[in-house]
């Protein structure tokens, strides 16, 4: 089944776009085609704080109904914070829409009774813990442990980066009881495979987790017809009232409803 992906990093630059496309052209299903785009210039590169992921809220969610439009077959938000997933599943009527957090977790936990997840700050924990319960994983979650290296900084000294990961999992494994490991964010790529063998538990991806997790996703709606139920939490809002509002010309995006 030929599926066609986009994945957002919902940040106001592109530097790591052609690196994670690289990065999962190995992993993905040889008839997927695979899109990696970020935001415009001018929205903030890296969020970190709750403000700033306000500042990228409505450029991302219109992306993603362009996206929709624009005949994907599926969209993930780059992000561990699954930011505004519910409401892109809202604005969604046809296009399979996850992100790094709930597919790790439903992949971690499927692998592992219990899950650590390795984040870049303690800053973090509170809204990650927050997605634990709404993804209904909380009896699974063994601890949060922080590198306390910011995002922009991961890659710019690996090794570093990977020893801190060493000695955070080490202790997720041996103090916490963690049976699986998660990389709580993107831009820790590169990593998981050593530290897998080094470990032996699974050390889940957060950039091919949302991907394999897409792939299923489209592969059951094709097959099985399954989609986000439009009965609740999802329910799409009224085009009418979109139109009487004049919401894209406000935010001049026209045509998109």
């Amino acid at each position: 089944m030929k599926k066609k992906i986009l994945i957002i990093n919902p940040v106001g630059h592109k530097e790591w776009n052609r690196e994670i496309s690289e990065y999962l052209e190995p992993v993905k299903e040889e008839d997927t085609v695979l899109d990696v785009v970020s935001l415009k210039e001018g929205l903030p590169e890296h969020l970190e704080y709750h403000y700033y992921e306000a500042l990228v809220a409505t450029e991302l969610l219109h992306t993603i109904k362009q996206a929709e439009k624009d005949g994907y077959d599926a969209c993930i938000i780059g992000c561990y914070y699954d930011l505004f997933l519910k409401e892109a599943r809202e604005i969604c009527e046809n296009m399979i829409v996850t992100a790094p957090a709930e597919a790790a977790m439903h992949i971690g936990t499927t692998l592992g009774s219990t899950f650590s997840t390795i984040v870049v700050r303690k800053k973090c924990i509170p809204d990650m813990r927050e997605n634990v319960f709404r993804h209904g994983f909380v009896h699974q979650l063994a601890s949060f442990r922080s590198l306390e290296i910011g995002v922009q900084e991961l890659q710019k000294n690996p090794e570093f980066t990977k020893q801190r990961m060493r000695e955070e999992i080490q202790a997720a494994i041996e103090e916490d009881g963690a049976e699986a490991i998660l990389l709580g964010c993107t831009i820790q790529l590169g990593f998981f495979r050593q530290l897998q063998q080094e470990f032996k538990v699974p050390v889940i991806d957060a950039n091919i987790a949302p991907l394999k997790y897409a792939e299923f996703l489209c592969e059951l709606k094709e097959k099985a017809g399954w989609y986000f139920s439009k009965r609740g939490l999802y329910e799409t809002p009224d085009r009418e009232e979109i139109k009487r509002w004049n919401i894209e010309k406000t935010f001049g995006v026209s045509g998109l409803w």
